[in-house]
């Protein structure tokens, strides 16, 4: 028997729907695995189609795509190592999530996923069907078992595959990024390590889709536990991984451990590289956004610049009467520390214009809140406007605080293709912004340095809709509602909860019944970057009629 084994592990970035493109990514992987003289490459968990694909895979024509696709990858890499891809399969009608191993020019086996994950942004028990318990599969004379993602959290798959001759497991993976995820992941598959005795291997794919990002950070662990490799986290890496046979079964060579970032820096990654992929991955290549002078839109100006260069971003300010000097200043400045286009488009002639078209209706009413949105909406006309005239992808700004409570004008400040600050809550706007002003990175393609001026992070903010307006007006200082919507909304907690942490019953009454009644904005609303575990959109699913409140 052999007693050395080489895997390949090819921790990428697919493209939901390009199924050529994957198809090549993966090829190129067996060519680098094939020259390091590989046993077998491994791709992450539905590299073929793309993750996550929602329903676009119970499409027939889709399936029978992705298959043929398989079976071309197949035939195109016949002479060489093995090759285990994820990828859709089905049997006599049923659709299956499934790990293929291909060998010889054919589908040589494969494993069908047992537990359909049915929680936070995942919904295959509606898509797929559960397939069986099964056993290992073999690579010449070594035998792997390979529970697909979901399955490794739970010791009956893992544990019937060491009961069936699995020498090694090795986990394909489509895991999108949460604050502090990579700690829960390392734990779980501690845990099956121990339990089966098995070394490890989790391979996790890269890149962002929708609102989620896939993090990478594939590692290994052999018996006992011991981190034997960790890859990086975010990047696309090809990595060869050898185990060694010896009279106590296989073990993993030690490999590099890269060290994974602190939650700060991850966070701002997530929501670079959600923003970098969702553009090219849509087809395009540039962005605009309104430039108010305040935190918000200067932080997504610097995720923008991070993200796509500063060549490709486009900062416009809009300013009405109520527009403080201060903002004009502060607004130009962010723009000229991250060198990118900053225009000037002044609202008070088109502001006036529908003041009169309106004035024959409106005689008599007093103003209110009506003439604060009138300005948002004419924002957001121009902006789309201008999205439409330079092929330029419209970025929204609103911060998670300002999203739960409605605290944005829908069809106004509102509008736009995606927002990458969409779960970040305004206290965390704050120290992203100090944190990015105090970092840099290879990765980010802006300048190094203070590119967020101090006085946009320290002044208080303020919609600027009417004369003398602070956000303070209108809600709870921010510490305290973002304090009260961890509990509401990350937490799921109740009034009691809130009261018990010590705010006014009458203020949690009020902030609990914003959040619902601003469901409706949120359907509307622009895709962001998931940071946490209740994102707003696939994580948290509200009807928009809702007269229940919480009695407590």
């Amino acid at each position: 028997m052999a007693d050395q084994f080489r895997v390949t592990l090819a921790q990428l970035n697919p493209t939901v729907g390009d199924l050529a493109g994957n198809g090549a990514k993966a090829r190129d992987a067996w060519a680098q695995g094939r020259a390091a003289g590989a046993d077998l490459v491994a791709l992450p968990e539905m590299f073929i189609t793309g993750y996550n694909t929602q329903d676009l895979v119970m499409r027939p024509a889709f399936q029978a795509d992705a298959i043929a696709e398989i079976h071309k990858l197949a035939a195109a890499c016949a002479d060489g190592p093995a090759l285990a891809i994820g990828g859709p399969w089905v049997e006599e009608g049923k659709l299956y999530n499934a790990y293929l191993i291909l060998k010889g020019g054919k589908i040589a086996s494969k494993s069908l996923k047992h537990h359909l994950p049915n929680e936070t942004v995942f919904d295959e028990v509606r898509i797929f069907e559960s397939g069986p318990l099964g056993g290992p599969y073999s690579v010449g004379n070594t035998r792997i078992g390979s529970p697909i993602c979901e399955d490794a959290w739970y010791d009956d798959v893992t544990e019937t595959l060491e009961e069936t001759g699995a020498e090694f497991l090795l986990i394909p993976n489509g895991s999108p990024y949460y604050r502090d995820k990579l700690e829960v992941r390392l734990n779980q598959m501690v845990a099956r390590v121990i339990e089966t005795g098995l070394p490890l291997i989790y391979l996790n794919m890269v890149g962002g889709q929708d609102d989620q990002v896939f993090d990478g950070g594939t590692f290994a662990l052999n018996p006992g536990g011991a981190l034997a490799l960790q890859m990086p986290v975010f990047d696309e890496a090809v990595t060869h991984v050898d185990l060694t046979r010896s009279d106590d079964g296989w073990r993993i060579e030690p490999g590099k451990v890269h060290t994974h970032p602190d939650a700060w820096e991850q966070d701002y990654r997530v929501m670079v590289t959600g923003l970098r992929d969702y553009i090219a991955k849509t087809g395009f290549s540039s962005v605009l956004l309104g430039m108010s002078g305040g935190v918000d839109s200067a932080l997504v100006a610097a995720i923008a610049v991070d993200a796509l260069g500063a060549d490709n971003v486009r900062c416009v300010m809009l300013p009405s009467e109520y527009t403080a000097p201060e903002s004009l200043e502060d607004a130009e400045l962010a723009a000229k520390a991250l060198g990118c286009r900053y225009d000037h488009v002044p609202i008070g002639e088109g502001r006036a214009a529908i003041t009169n078209t309106l004035a024959p209706l409106f005689e008599g009413l007093a103003e209110d809140l009506t003439e604060e949105n009138i300005q948002s909406r004419l924002r957001g006309l121009l902006l789309m406007a201008m999205s439409n005239k330079f092929g330029e992808m419209l970025l929204t700004t609103g911060n998670k605080s300002e999203v739960a409570v409605g605290y944005a004008t829908i069809y106004g400040d509102m509008a736009g293709g995606y927002n990458p600050i969409k779960d970040l809550y305004k206290t965390r706007v704050f120290e992203t912004c100090r944190w990015r002003n105090d970092n840099h990175r290879d990765w980010m393609k802006g300048p190094k340095g203070e590119v967020i001026p101090p006085r946009i992070i320290d002044k208080p903010p303020s919609a600027e809709l009417r004369a003398d307006q602070k956000d303070s007006d209108s809600l709870p200082d921010y510490p305290e509602l973002d304090a009260l919507l961890e509990i509401l909304v990350d937490g799921d907690g109740s009034i009691a909860d809130c009261v018990a942490a010590g705010f006014e019953r009458d203020v949690a009454k009020r902030i609990e019944h914003l959040i619902y009644i601003s469901e409706y904005k949120r359907f509307q609303s622009a895709p962001g970057a998931r940071l946490t575990e209740r994102a707003f959109w696939l994580d948290r699913r509200y009807p928009m009629v809702n007269r229940w409140r919480d009695p407590s």
